[in-house]
């Protein structure tokens, strides 16, 4: 697979005044990275903030001009290459402890928000462009309905919300997980973000896979930087929620120790999807989850609170992916369903497709078939569920077969009595129990 989005990179930054932070901030940055590592020359601490050499020889100079840092001279040329080293003073390191009593962050140098809005800008997931042939690549494992894709495709390309919405147990969650494969392109995530003079940190290693790069030559007197490295190059991001997901997980998590905060799930998703699993599960009521997005989902931008109160946008872009198996409308009001853009309906696959998934699944784990265990099963099980088939059932089935098959050191090889003992797995009997 391999969607092209003709993704800008994020450009280096060049001289200190193109920062857009805090002299201030990035001075004690320094020091607090000179003071919890282990590096003392100005081209191993700019691979510690990630910066360009020339931007942190500014700082460092700039420190060493308050007193707060000291040269070591020049060290040997098996250490450094012949490079200064440098060391902070006794004022350095009360400096560099009083910004750590303050934050406990260090490291990457923060990416201001309105410098991040730009690189969402020219990533964003509304570029994606879809066809039919990348989408049924990333479905290809599936069995679906021939009008399904047609459906799904304009919607994954609009980048607009989408409701996805059937009876359980028939894909949503793989369908959900092939939209995520179908987008095979990179985007750049920044480490940490800055607003008003404080730390979010954003790229969260659970979360973004960082894209594999080629490791640059340190032996190099000068090594050629093509993007900000403030940030990390990831395949686009996806977040999948459940049951578990509550309205506190939609803001930012402050750190009282580290003194710093955690991006959300939703920002932490930017530029990828986030796909809300088993919508009406969740403690919160859905229509109340909705609610929360109804900002986002028209207007792009999310509204974030720090500790102080004070509220402050961030981009939105985000596909958004609510997946249920209750009826939409027992669930949201119509404004609510008006501000979520695609509704989708996964229906359970008729008696032809679920033969072909049911022999799909037998070849993968090589249980033989036979056709009397199959009318079998259709004809004397299915009846008593009205002929409803789902798409997990032939995996269900499948395996109880093969479960039995171990035990009793039997060969693979479907029979009828095999079926009824997997069919009566498959469901509870409804019936009193004696106390």
């Amino acid at each position: 697979m391999n969607m092209q989005t003709n993704v800008t990179s994020p450009p280096p930054p060049k001289r200190l005044e193109e920062m857009q932070l805090s002299t201030v901030l990035m001075r004690d940055i320094v020091l607090k990275t000179l003071f919890r590592k282990n590096v003392n020359t100005v081209r191993d601490l700019s691979e510690a903030v990630c910066l360009p050499v020339p931007i942190t020889q500014e700082l460092v100079d700039l420190a060493r001009s308050q007193l707060l840092l000291e040269a070591m001279g020049t060290m040997s040329a098996s250490q450094a290459g012949g490079e200064m080293g440098y060391q902070l003073t006794d004022s350095g390191r009360a400096r560099a402890a009083d910004a750590l009593a303050q934050s406990e962050y260090y490291g990457a140098m923060p990416v201001p928000l309105p410098v991040y809005r730009e690189q969402v800008a020219r990533q964003s997931i509304r570029n994606l462009q879809i066809t039919r042939d990348q989408l049924t690549e990333a479905m290809g494992h599936l069995i679906l309905p021939p009008t399904l894709l047609g459906n799904l495709g304009p919607a994954v390309g609009s980048g607009r919300s989408i409701l996805m919405y059937g009876p359980p147990g028939n894909g949503k969650s793989s369908i959900s997980n092939g939209i995520r494969d179908a987008m095979g392109d990179k985007i750049y995530v920044p480490r940490a973000l800055e607003y008003a003079g404080q730390v979010i940190t954003m790229y969260d290693p659970i979360v973004h896979s960082a894209a594999e790069g080629q490791e640059e030559d340190r032996t190099q007197l000068r090594r050629r930087i093509t993007y900000d490295t403030r940030y990390v190059l990831c395949q686009r991001p996806t977040v999948i929620t459940g049951g578990e997901l509550s309205l506190d997980m939609l803001d930012l998590v402050y750190n009282p120790t580290a003194r710093t905060y955690q991006a959300p799930l939703q920002l932490k998703s930017t530029g990828g999807i986030f796909i809300v699993d088993d919508l009406g599960r969740q403690a919160e009521p859905p229509q109340k989850l909705v609610n929360r997005w109804i900002v986002p989902l028209e207007e792009s931008k999310d509204i974030l609170a720090l500790q102080s109160g004070e509220k402050f946008e961030v981009p939105f872009d985000t596909l958004v992916i609510f997946s249920t198996n209750f009826h939409p409308n027992e669930i949201f009001d119509q404004a609510a369903l008006r501000r979520i853009f695609f509704k989708i309906k996964i229906d359970g696959p008729d008696q032809e497709n679920f033969l072909k998934i049911f022999a799909l699944v037998a070849r993968k784990k090589k249980m033989q078939l036979c056709e009397k265990s199959l009318v079998h099963l259709l004809k004397s099980k299915y009846p008593q569920i009205d002929n409803v088939y789902a798409n997990y059932q032939p995996v269900f089935l499948i395996d109880q077969m093969i479960a039995v098959c171990d035990f009793e050191g039997l060969p693979y090889k479907m029979t009828p009595e095999l079926v009824d003992r997997a069919w009566a797995n498959m469901f509870v009997k409804d019936e009193a129990i004696v106390k």
